[in-house]
């Protein structure tokens, strides 16, 4: 048997770049007193408050459905949710702070303001920086942590899955421009091609499998994880792209106000 074979679990993680809170941060009540207040302290019409209050409501259910015995495995779960959660809010604390958030989320914070990135893109660009990055480690620190194999939390990972298509849904209800908006022409509608939620699953699903493969290799696993980020925070960027048309989207005055020529 190797050196490696007979590392403890615990003190094989992989040494993965911006891991986030050691452990969950709380109990639900505080993940949710932490996430109001960051909606509290930005803008209404700021990038990283749009994704917020989406996912507030969202994390909302998830504990209303941990307390209704909607879960296999009621400890498990919320331990996922809090490190997931978690995850978001140790990255708006890190920008805060002034350090540099994860590459994932990095161009959220970056085009935040954008006057030509709309609504529905800030939230979706959340969307994949949470479950593209986010949620990988998160299982995996909830396994480590647990001292239990991935299969455990298959089945409550398929359930947060549903929470994750119900946050789909309200960002879109919420968000989505009019039809006489949103049409074929529209630039926003192949962004919006582009990305695909029940993918971002997937991959997040295989990316904690590779990580759990090579958590007694913890270099390859920070490499690993160090191009998961990468790859997602370039997806993200793409899906801020500024589009010169969203005066139009919200009413067509935006240029006339700022010539002089509004009301």
């Amino acid at each position: 048997m190797t050196s490696a074979e007979r590392t403890p679990l615990r003190s094989a993680t992989p040494a993965v770049p911006h891991p986030g809170p050691p452990h969950p941060p709380g109990t639900f009540d505080s993940v949710v007193r932490r996430m109001r207040g960051v909606g509290a302290r930005l803008p209404q019409g700021d990038g990283v408050a749009v994704f917020g209050r989406v996912y507030l409501s969202v994390t909302v259910e998830l504990q209303r459905r941990l307390e209704s015995g909607w879960f296999s495995d009621r400890a498990s779960a919320e331990e996922l949710g809090a490190r997931f959660a978690g995850r978001f809010l140790a990255a708006v604390g890190a920008h805060a702070a002034g350090h540099r958030p994860p590459a994932s989320w990095r161009p959220l914070f970056q085009m935040r303001r954008h006057p030509y990135v709309r609504p529905l893109q800030f939230a979706l660009a959340g969307i994949n920086a949470h479950v593209g990055y986010d949620l990988p480690l998160a299982l995996l620190a909830t396994c480590e942590a647990r001292q239990t194999e991935p299969e455990a939390l298959e089945g409550d990972f398929e359930r947060v899955g549903d929470l994750l298509t119900l946050l789909e849904e309200r960002i879109r209800e919420e968000l989505m421009p009019g039809p006489d908006v949103l049409d074929v022409a529209d630039p926003l509608t192949h962004l919006l091609g582009s990305w695909s939620l029940e993918m971002a699953r997937s991959g997040a699903w295989m990316a904690f499998r590779a990580l759990w493969g090579l958590r007694v290799q913890p270099e390859l696993a920070g490499e690993f994880a160090e191009g998961l980020d990468a790859s997602v925070g370039l997806a993200g960027r793409c899906l801020l792209t500024p589009l010169p048309c969203a005066d139009r989207a919200h009413g067509g005055d935006a240029t006339r106000r700022s010539s002089g020529h509004g009301a």
